[in-house]
């Protein structure tokens, strides 16, 4: 099994290009289902998950071309298998995205229940709720969704909490059924807006995708589309967070600057200069960071997925910081490997109080879900000696060739067996 080893006090320098985001590329790749005509799509990542989900596709009849420079071409002339297996569903919660378009395109669909990071519940009650709203029959039956609907029909569906996998699946499902549907409470994620300029370019009729009510005009059919896929801000969000620990300067390329107005917020705090020029993001800092308190909250408020990375920045940084999750319940695991590196973090609940160190030590550590390895990824950079990184197939998941990208900018980091 792959490991990373990392040899850390290493400033960062250079420039390193954003990939396409996984968050966005795996939705969009599920809405060849609503159309037999090809779906064109730029800047696909290669990363595990969208391989799981190509293979997905795939088995349910999907036509998956060979990717080049990026792109990959889809097309679902018949589905002949509307059924997601346990096998391929375990490893990857997105994989829930395919019961809105299959219920949409066929009238039924069997999509095991879904898997992921171990990070705590995720249920997908919301997304039923919807369903069965615009008309779904469902059963959960030995650990599978069935689902069947003659036609979904329009309905206004008042979600009771905000869920971006939800919010995408009821968008999918409501392109094809009848009359109108309102989504409110919707998820505001610019993935989410990402999805939706995928689909309206497919002939879908939605209007509000990017605020907490989205508006969806059902169409009879939806045509094939090209469309690039946005960047990860995620990655974007990690690759300033690594700067900011290690000092130094980094130019992101191809980046969304827009969608990390929280992230960029707290950077400054702990210190760092920022600068936006079109889709570019500089930062540079040659002192110790500074501790910045954080709060996780839905879009537009600052990402669950870069709690952990601020974890390992405000492990090194001046002062104590809180960091309080609200998002998920169970998201402090690495708290407990960034303290085999010398981190001084008490868990209190929902919150971590964070005392800054001058210096972690290198050492063995764990990842346990797929931003906890990033988190570690970071703390390896700035600990003193060798950090031996294992289970990085959660990196994989959703980090292209993050060994590679961060040795262009001076990092010492292998992938060893």
């Amino acid at each position: 099994m792959d490991k990373l080893l990392i040899t850390g006090g290493r400033t960062l320098e250079g420039e390193v290009p954003v990939s396409g985001a996984k968050n966005a590329a795996l939705p969009i790749m599920c809405t060849a289902l609503l159309t037999q005509d090809p779906l064109k799509l730029a800047n696909v990542p290669a990363l595990m998950d969208v391989r799981t989900m190509a293979q997905l596709l795939a088995q349910m009849g999907v036509e998956v071309g060979a990717r080049s420079n990026g792109g990959i071409e889809l097309r679902a002339r018949t589905i002949t298998n509307p059924e997601a297996p346990y096998e391929l569903v375990k490893t990857m919660r997105a994989s829930v995205l395919v019961l809105g378009p299959l219920l949409a395109r066929c009238g039924q669909a069997s999509v095991s229940l879904p898997g992921g990071c171990a990070i705590g519940a995720r249920p997908v009650d919301q997304h039923l709720k919807g369903l069965q709203a615009m008309g779904a029959r469902i059963e959960v039956e030995h650990g599978y969704l069935n689902a069947r609907a003659e036609r979904l029909r329009g309905a206004r569906i008042a979600l009771d909490l905000v869920t971006v996998t939800g919010t995408e699946n009821l968008m999918m499902a409501a392109t094809l059924a009848e009359g109108l549907t309102v989504l409110e409470n919707a998820a505001r994620e610019p993935e989410v807006a990402d999805l939706a300029r995928c689909l309206n370019a497919m002939g879908a009729r939605i209007e509000g995708a990017g605020s907490d009510v989205i508006r969806i005009e059902g169409v009879r059919a939806l045509c094939g589309a090209a469309h690039r896929v946005m960047p990860d801000r995620i990655e974007s969000g990690t690759f300033l967070a690594a700067a900011a620990a290690t000092g130094g300067r980094v130019r992101l390329l191809g980046a969304a600057p827009a969608t990390l107005e929280a992230t960029l917020q707290k950077l400054r705090e702990a210190g760092a200069r920022v600068a936006v020029a079109g889709d570019s993001i500089e930062i540079e800092s040659d002192t110790r960071p500074l501790s910045v308190s954080l709060c996780t909250a839905p879009y537009p408020g600052f990402a669950t997925d870069m709690q952990a990375q601020f974890m390992a920045l405000d492990a090194i940084a001046r002062g104590t910081a809180l960091i309080s999750e609200t998002i998920f319940e169970n998201r402090f695991m690495h708290a407990l490997e960034l303290q085999r590196l010398g981190a001084d973090i008490t868990i209190q609940g929902n919150t971590a109080v964070v005392k800054g160190v001058e210096r972690l030590q290198g050492a063995k550590v764990m990842a346990t879900d797929l931003r906890a390895s990033a988190s570690l990824v970071i703390a390896g950079l700035v600990a003193h000696g060798d950090t031996l990184i294992e289970r990085i197939y959660h990196l994989d998941r959703g980090y292209e060739s993050i060994e590679a990208k961060l040795a262009g900018l001076g990092a010492r980091i292998e992938r060893v067996n």
